[in-house]
């Protein structure tokens, strides 16, 4: 009887093993589903575990996807505008206290004392654009701060609450302009991008001509899904999860920002209720984790980043709608702390 339950733990022991999914194994599953097209990159305690390109980056003409393939990530393009504003701030050129309209003299009169902090944080009160303005698909920086204008005033007090704003990251790409005298595609590619040997990186601008390398944009029926929003600041950049990765671990070792800034990232405000949000600079934060996702369109992106122990999940799809993103995350999360 005794050996029958060894044999038998030992049959659970093996199918278990074998029913167990690796990390590829789940994203495979997840691309057969038809609910991903895309490139991921995993990362843990530093060894890569994941790294794969499936699919098309252009289902017209069945050209295949590779690792080397630009993705538009929208909005997390939103941790390097706050990495460039602190670069500024590094430099002395700005305090993160100063108000926003110390260097933007055409914001509205109920918008003069937002501070560049409360930009970050998503704590400015300002209204967002989204969902506003999104019919028309050539919206500029300057559509959304005519729309500002046009406004009747804030929807909260600053600093009183979080809500998600991407009118304000507009704000802040406009002052990285206006403070360093280039502009938000030129800084960003030579403050960040070159020093960083991110070659696959750049910003989307309405002078960029797409070209055949990146990947197009469709929805969960395969068709094209295009949106090529002109926005810099809140979204605009395109990248790869190798380059997503060069940016991660800059930020783990203190290559753009210095000690004090690298802290400074992942702290999180105290609104005036004393309640504690969960946006810092260009990051929501949770549990020692910092995470971002991306979406217009066709496009999806995420980054999710363990800070305390070098681990890192990197997706990008140029098949939206059919991304269940967060599904996505927990399942490959799941698998990763099965192992710990």
């Amino acid at each position: 009887m005794i050996r029958i339950s060894v044999i038998l733990s030992c049959v659970l022991f093996i199918l278990f093993s074998c029913n167990k999914k690796s990390e590829k194994d789940i994203l495979i599953n997840f691309y057969k589903k038809g609910k991903f097209n895309g490139t991921v990159l995993i990362v843990e305690k530093g060894k890569i575990i994941c790294d794969t390109a499936l699919g098309y980056k252009n289902f017209e003409d069945k050209k295949l996807m590779t690792k080397d393939t630009p993705f538009c990530i929208a909005s997390v393009t939103k941790p390097f505008t706050a990495t460039a504003i602190m670069l500024l701030q590094q430099e002395h050129k700005l305090s993160f206290d100063d108000k926003a309209s110390q260097y933007l003299m055409d914001l509205p009169e109920y918008a003069q004392n937002i501070s560049i902090r409360q930009l970050l944080n998503h704590t400015s009160g300002l209204k967002d654009y989204e969902n506003v303005l999104i019919s028309d698909n050539r919206i500029t920086n300057e559509d959304v701060l005519a729309f500002l204008k046009k406004q009747p005033g804030l929807t909260f007090p600053s600093g009183s609450q979080f809500e998600y704003c991407n009118s304000g990251y507009i704000i802040l790409g406009q002052i990285i302009e206006a403070v360093s005298g280039e502009s938000y595609k030129d800084f960003i590619q030579n403050r960040i991008f070159a020093p960083l040997n991110m070659q696959h990186s750049f910003v989307f601008d309405a002078q960029t001509v797409p070209t055949s390398d990146i990947a197009k944009a469709y929805d969960i029926d395969k068709k094209p899904d295009d949106y090529f929003l002109l926005t810099l600041g809140d979204g605009g950049i395109y990248s790869t999860t190798w380059d997503l990765y060069k940016f991660d671990q800059a930020l783990r070792k203190h290559q753009l920002l210095n000690k004090e800034n690298t802290k400074i990232i992942y702290e999180l405000p105290v609104l005036k209720n004393g309640k504690t949000s969960d946006y810092a600079f260009g990051w929501y934060i949770s549990d020692d984790t910092a995470m971002h996702t991306g979406g217009i369109n066709g496009f999806r992106s995420i980054i999710w980043r363990d800070l305390s122990n070098n681990t890192c999940i990197i997706a990008l799809t140029n098949q939206g709608d059919a991304f269940p993103v967060y599904q996505f995350l927990e399942t490959e999360k799941k698998s990763i702390q099965k192992r710990k």
